[in-house]
């Protein structure tokens, strides 16, 4: 990489580090370190949210995700406006109004102590698996330009977010998430201008969708319904609307974002600007994505992305003979959709040499290189200056999320379980202390369980997955706490296990998609929930 490279990269970090800990100087107290002091306005929470959720993965794994399958994963958002409008309209008030620093210390004010440790419990457990994959991503970034072990990457990327995230608190994670957002935004506009740049001259950028639409990479909107796809219409209208509900009505992760707020109408107003802008960036990457498959359409690809894969392919026997059957299936797939550009070959027969295609390259080389097909077009073909600030925008998306999660994880073993069951009634200096010991164990533990992302495929699936397996339960045991009075402690508990039991049992007996986890979940623990209230008499239980 080049050395003005290297400079945008390290300015970059370092003007987001140290500009979050000043805006975040003198944070004295539990409530500054934890809420900001409910300080934040909308336009900083806003970015805030949507940086948390724009990691890394997104643009690494996202971008690959539409390589190979196309845009059909931002129907993946599809349920996310209405989502935001139910929780702006029902949840933002009901956890101001409590004054409560975690979602689940709610819990306790309506339910009881245990549910609020059993769900505290499953949150620590599914969003601690999700900290080590969100900074696996920006670990191959590192792998992938320099060859360091990703175990080394891991400790440095974790290092970095663990210093800033430990000293400034919330008002840190939160105004670094803005400038990581302005730079995530200035990357996603850059990497476009120059992925059309480019494509060959003479083909114009309607080609290149005609191109990209052929090869089955423009299927924004699947109509056909089934239960085993992971991404159709139906499934992104309902499924996704319960994981978002689920992920900013019930994650704290989210939830501490606006709970920041200076006022209700400004953590509404960060809501509602995600539920309009969340959509239209999601499909911004995809298309990125989309139009890196049709520039490898003409400029023939690696055998596979994975440079270290590619590095051992090179030094087998077999490598001449798979590298001529490569070549020789690149170069009729780009004869083909020459051919269909000027009308002498028709879509179909286009995507039949793409199949052959990819069935040569499966052959050659098995292993899932999704995640680095973003990753290899930026280092190989963007100019020097354009690498850097791409690869700063992934980092920031990289820190952004690793902060806000490692935040949240130490807020929730605070508040929930450290203040609440181990250490109670003890002065504010100490719970200020124990809030930055734990940052720094749930940073510690993210670069531990880090090395496992090698092995999940598609990161930005795997990491939608690990919250599917309990986000389900979480929104019913909240939709319980507002909706169904006569529902007590004993019974939301009873419902809350029953429902996660329901989702694994899907999981291991079907193969419906994840999404529908979400759905699964929530009903399962509503209805147990409120049969058990109807056969149990009502009565006060102890908090």
């Amino acid at each position: 990489m080049h050395p003005i490279d290297w400079l945008v990269l390290a300015g970059s970090i370092l003007f987001i580090v140290f500009y979050g800990l000043y805006r975040s100087r003198n944070t004295t107290t539990t409530d500054q370190y934890l809420r900001a002091g409910k300080t934040m306005p909308w336009y900083a929470m806003a970015l805030s949210i949507m940086a948390t959720q724009a990691s890394a993965i997104t643009f690494i794994s996202t971008t690959g995700q539409a390589y190979a399958d196309g845009l059909r994963f931002v129907q993946f958002y599809f349920g996310l406006p209405l989502a935001m409008i139910l929780v702006s309209a029902f949840v933002v008030p009901v956890f101001h109004r409590a004054n409560v620093y975690t979602a689940y210390e709610y819990l306790e004010q309506r339910f009881d102590a245990k549910t609020r440790a059993l769900v505290s419990v499953i949150f620590l457990i599914q969003r601690g698996l999700a900290v080590g994959v969100a900074l696996y991503a920006p670990a191959i970034v590192l792998t992938v330009i320099l060859g360091w072990p990703d175990a080394f990457t891991t400790a440095f990327m974790g290092v970095v977010v663990v210093v800033y995230t430990t000293i400034g608190g919330i008002k840190a994670v939160t105004w670094t998430d803005f400038q990581q957002m302005l730079i995530m935004f200035a990357g996603l506009f850059v990497s476009l201008g120059m992925v059309l740049y480019l494509l060959p001259p003479e083909l114009s950028v309607y080609d290149a969708f005609r191109l990209a639409g052929a090869a089955g990479r423009l299927n924004a909107v699947v109509t056909s319904f089934d239960w085993n796809d992971r991404y159709n219409l139906y499934n992104g209208l309902l499924g996704g609307m319960f994981l978002a509900l689920a992920y900013f009505g019930c994650d704290q992760s989210q939830v501490q974002r606006y709970l920041t707020g200076k006022s209700i109408a400004q953590s509404r107003i960060s809501l509602l600007f995600n539920a309009v802008a969340k959509i239209p960036m999601q499909f911004f990457i995809l298309t990125v994505g989309a139009l890196v498959f049709v520039f490898y359409t003409f400029e023939k690809p690696p055998v596979t992305f994975h440079s270290q894969e590619q590095m051992k392919l090179e030094q087998s026997a077999e490598y001449a003979g798979v590298q001529a059957q490569f070549d020789q299936a690149f170069q009729a797939r780009r004869e083909a959709a020459r051919a269909f550009l000027n009308g002498s070959k028709t879509a179909a027969d286009y995507r039949q040499t793409q199949l052959q295609f990819e069935s040569v390259k499966q052959k050659a080389s098995p292993a899932n290189d999704t995640n680095y097909v973003f990753l290899s077009f930026v280092i190989r073909y963007l100019p020097v200056g354009v690498v850097g600030l791409i690869l700063a925008a992934i980092f920031a998306a990289a820190m952004s999320t690793i902060s806000a999660e490692i935040n949240s994880l130490a807020t929730v073993s605070v508040i929930d379980v450290y203040r609440r069951f181990l250490r109670p009634g003890q002065s504010d200096p100490h719970y200020l202390n124990a809030s930055r010991a734990f940052t720094i164990f749930w940073g510690a533990y993210a670069v531990v369980t880090a090395r496992y992302g090698r092995s999940l495929g598609s990161l930005i699936e795997a990491v939608n997955m690990l919250g599917s397996f309990f986000y389900g339960g979480l929104l019913g045991v909240f939709v319980l706490a507002f909706f169904f009075p006569r529902v007590r402690g004993t019974q939301a508990f009873a419902g809350m296990l029953i429902g996660e039991a329901a989702i694994f049992t899907a999981h291991w007996l079907t193969n419906i998609s994840f999404l529908w986890y979400n759905v699964i979940g929530a009903v399962v623990v509503v209805v147990s929930a409120s049969a058990l209230s109807v056969a149990s008499p009502a009565k006060a239980e102890q908090h």
